[in-house]
């Protein structure tokens, strides 16, 4: 029988437009492998199945073919000629057929949203972010019009805060005029545990007088998911200081 979009996506057969919307980006923000880090191999595999199921839906040419043949029909199978206005290819030698390639899951996101992650996952590792700008653009004649674009930026491991990434010349067109370049500037989101201070990371624990005294072990996650586990076996004072080496921003 194939994949039934219309259960994927938790929409019944008469949804409207903004119906699949709102469905797409409720279950699209749940099932973003960002927010299922533990779980990220079964959250990729329900994300292309949503990002799928929206694409087809949304699409009336996909939508007809897969109400009437099904995945199977919209993937490769052979409709008939009169299936209703539907795109199809012919190799000139044998019947036509449907060809539904779906799209990159990720890119449908932040075309979306209008960026790529809401979660800031990644960050200590690198990541890719998709932006969303709308700029102006002159046609031959001097006329401007409005577009939209999508700007990729790769995001290096252990890029600060103020960090600048510099499109050459996308800014709004005039005619005559080079356009702007368009930046834009890294910022931090503050993490619950550790607080960066150049490249070296901090983190600040109380602890009770007897563990002062006798000895205290610091269970830390790192920002890439490892446990580390610290014995301090010195007397600690109030402003004591345990330097872990090669364990800051790359």
């Amino acid at each position: 029988m194939g994949v039934d979009y219309y259960k994927v996506l938790q929409v019944d057969h008469n949804a409207t437009d903004d119906d699949l919307k709102k469905s797409y980006r409720k279950l699209a923000m749940k099932w973003h492998m960002d927010k299922n880090p533990n779980n990220k191999k079964d959250a990729e595999t329900k994300f292309k199945q949503i990002s799928e199921a929206y694409e087809v839906l949304s699409d009336p040419q996909k939508k007809a073919v897969s109400d009437r043949y099904g995945e199977e029909g919209l993937k490769g199978s052979v409709p008939p000629p009169d299936s209703g206005g539907a795109t199809y290819f012919s190799t000139g030698d044998g019947p036509t057929s449907f060809r539904f390639n779906p799209r990159n899951a990720d890119d449908l996101f932040a075309e979306f949203f209008g960026f790529s992650s809401p979660f800031g996952g990644g960050g200590e590792r690198g990541t890719t972010k998709k932006m969303r700008i709308s700029r102006e653009i002159a046609d031959v004649s001097g006329k401007t019009m409005p577009v939209e674009e999508i700007l990729t930026i790769d995001v290096k491991p252990g890029w600060k805060k103020g960090t600048r990434i510099t499109f050459p010349e996308k800014g709004n067109e005039q005619p005559g005029v080079t356009p702007a370049d368009l930046v834009f500037i890294i910022d931090e989101k503050p993490h619950t545990v550790f607080t960066r201070e150049g490249n070296d990371l901090i983190v600040t624990q109380k602890i009770s007088l007897v563990e002062a005294l006798t000895g205290y072990t610091v269970d830390l996650t790192t920002l890439d998911g490892r446990r580390l586990t610290i014995p301090i076996t010195n007397v600690i004072h109030p402003k004591y200081e345990e330097v872990v080496p090669k364990e800051g921003m790359p």
